[in-house]
């Protein structure tokens, strides 16, 4: 049973965090889309931990987990471990310790710029922490001097008390200033169809910081602990949970759970640094429970309003009872202390408490506080004007998930194994946050205008989409049906001689269209991804429900449908005919020629780009491409010519 009542107090809390999805949300589409993240926030938490009820049950599944979590953190496969090329580019000097200012290459050109705090006069190997950081902001004159700067006191702290502390930049906010911001921020939704995640490199960096202190030879290697708030919270678990040289761990602030992102609406304070891509629908508590059974110490304040205390309690509770299954429950600690989002005392003192214990064996007395003793220019790596010219840190997500670059199939076989995996593809990792089965269309005709009917239908759990239909004049007989999949102002379809036109938009378009100014519709468009899910895969899932709905008796039945797609819908309608069989013929218009400009799907572009996706469906039904440009096309036209299909498969 999940804790879901606490106190008065508490109650108060958690009907204000669960309102905030319905402040935000005045329209009645709007409306449904809130009733929709419910539902499927509550089928994906489900689903995390069904069936686990020994511990073989978790265990049996607990290296495919993570290697799912690689996966979707873009890091699969591995990429290789090159050189790390460490260089030491000065030294700051204290009594009793020195911080040597260093940078190495997690690959090749991309740089961590880091401070290594070492204590003196140690005659044997020390315990090491690897330190990660927040989105601290260190700046002069425009020139970044990294967030490291701003956990500098849990660098000396640790110092002095007999660990080695290596404390890395994040590539957003570091001294080569990165990006963590691509959906939030910069529309570039095609990190999704890449795959990417900051969070990715975050945790890559963390871990070719473990091969780092393993190299020192002040450091015991058997011995090294992790921890950092806020982001640097979020890289502890994504690197913890993938690595288990960590052997101690304490994320502070650094994860909750769907419900708190996708319901409360938390996801708003979060850059894109914070999420995997949720390719197989997980909630944040099997995340989480990859670090059992080593020393974990969960902290949080009780007045956080980006990491709310009732999802933290929620997966907390959940990792009682994975620890209880391992007959660990010591090494699982909860901190709650008061405050807000803010990395204070009452979080610091525990937390050197809990490495003391489980590193050093120590119950010691904290009798002094974590401070920071230098300015940010002294401890900046690099000399003002003295980057690398080689740096690729500042475009890394250009580059950090590779991009299919699929060749001309060299005959019938091979396209048809190229074929086979693609789709195989596309259903499990693209659309695998594609309902499992088709339920009741719940067909109902709304209305009928002067020469035109409008129609609903049940697409997805609450979602309910029209269409409008259009007949012949006359009272002609209806032979074909052209299905116009549209966005907002394409021109009125052409009536077309004993043809029914319907037009047709998808979620969240047309008479769905959300109310919300730009900012909040950016932040519900987030929502999906969380998920395991994107607007524009789902929006592939209503064209094949519309078509689904024209096929029934109270419309055309068994009448040819022709699928005709405009601009970024286009692509939805491409991809949509893929999955349905018997279509007509599919017509797109100005379509995008690449997911990097057209919809995002998860990790598409890992596979296919849409001259691929051409291709399986010219060889479906006749594709016509309508004021395009044809080189855009040409690895479809040529996959065409080499298999010999029939020139009116591809026609411009």
């Amino acid at each position: 049973m999940k804790p879901n009542r606490f106190s008065p107090g508490w109650s108060a809390f958690l009907l204000l965090a669960t309102t905030l999805i319905a402040a935000e949300t005045p329209g009645p589409a709007d409306r449904m889309f809130a009733e929709y993240f419910r539902q499927e926030t509550a089928r994906v938490n489900a689903a995390t931990f069904a069936g686990v009820n020994t511990l073989r049950d978790w265990t049996d599944h607990r290296v495919q987990y993570r290697e799912q979590l690689f996966e979707m953190l873009g890091l699969s496969p591995r990429p290789e471990k090159t050189d790390l090329h460490p260089t030491i580019t000065g030294r700051e000097e204290q009594p009793d310790f020195v911080v040597e200012k260093l940078h190495f290459q997690s690959l090749p050109g991309l740089y961590v710029t880091a401070d290594l705090y070492v204590p003196k006069n140690q005659p044997r190997r020390m315990p090491a922490i690897l330190y990660v950081c927040g989105h601290a902001s260190a700046r002069e004159g425009g020139v970044s001097f990294g967030n490291k700067t701003g956990y500098q006191h849990h660098g000396v702290w640790f110092a002095k008390h007999g660990y080695v502390c290596l404390i890395i930049d994040t590539i957003q906010l570091g001294e080569l200033e990165g990006l963590h911001h691509g959906t939030r921020r910069f529309g570039m939704y095609w990190w999704n169809s890449r795959g990417y995640t900051p969070a990715g490199v975050e945790a890559w960096n963390g871990i070719r910081a473990l091969d780092y202190l393993q190299s020192r030879p002040e450091v015991d290697g058997a011995k090294i602990g992790m921890t950092g708030r806020s982001g640097g919270g979020a890289y502890s678990w994504y690197t913890a949970a993938l690595d288990e040289r960590v052997k101690v761990v304490v994320p502070v602030a650094g994860i909750t759970d769907l419900h708190n992102h996708v319901i409360d609406g938390t996801v708003k304070g979060h850059c894109d640094c914070m999420f995997m891509v949720n390719t197989y629908r997980w909630d944040y508590a099997k995340l989480a429970a990859l670090i059992a059974p080593r020393p974990l110490l969960l902290a949080n304040s009780d007045k956080d309003t980006i990491f709310p205390l009732d999802g933290v309690l929620r997966i907390h509770h959940e990792l009682t009872r994975i620890y209880a299954l391992y007959q660990a429950s010591d090494k699982l600690g909860l901190l709650i202390t008061e405050g807000p989002h803010k990395d204070t005392q009452d979080l610091q003192v525990p937390t050197f408490r809990w490495f003391n214990r489980w590193l050093k064996g120590e119950e010691t007395l904290i009798r002094d506080a974590a401070e920071k003793v230098f300015t940010p220019k002294q401890l900046s790596v690099f000399p003002v004007g003295g980057q690398p010219a080689d740096q690729r840190t500042t475009k890394i997500h250009d580059t950090f998930v590779p991009m299919a670059a699929p060749v001309i199939p060299s005959d019938v076989a091979a396209w048809q194994q190229q074929r086979a995996s693609w789709m195989q593809a596309l259903r499990e990792k693209s659309f695998g946050g594609w309902p499992a089965s088709e339920e009741p269309l719940q067909l109902a005709r709304r209305d009928a205008a002067p020469g035109a009917e409008t129609w609903e239908f049940t697409t997805q759990g609450p979602v309910r989409l029209p269409f409008t239909v259009t007949r012949p004049t006359g009272g002609a007989t209806v032979e074909r049906v052209y299905l116009h999949i549209v966005e907002r102002d394409e021109p009125a379809s052409p009536e077309l001689r004993n043809a029914a036109i319907v037009r047709f938009a998808s979620r969240g378009l047309g008479p769905t269209a959300s109310s919300l100014d730009p900012a909040d519709q950016n932040e519900v468009r987030r929502r999906y991804m969380l998920l395991g899910q994107t607007v524009d895969g789902m929006r592939v899932w209503d064209i094949r429900r519309a078509v689904a709905a024209l096929r029934t008796s109270e419309l055309f039945g068994n009448k040819p449908i022709h699928v005709v797609g405009y601009g970024q819908q286009a692509i939805n309608a491409l991809y949509a005919s893929l999955f349905i069989d018997g279509l007509a013929g599919v017509e797109l218009v100005k379509p995008p020629a690449s997911h990097m400009t057209g919809p995002d799907y998860l990790s598409v572009l890992r596979f296919l780009d849409v001259p691929q996706a051409a291709a399986m469906a010219a060889e479906r039904q006749p594709l016509k491409l309508t004021s395009s440009n044809p080189d855009d096309w040409a690895w479809t036209t040529k996959t065409a010519q080499r298999l010999g299909w029939p020139a009116e498969r591809l026609q411009w």
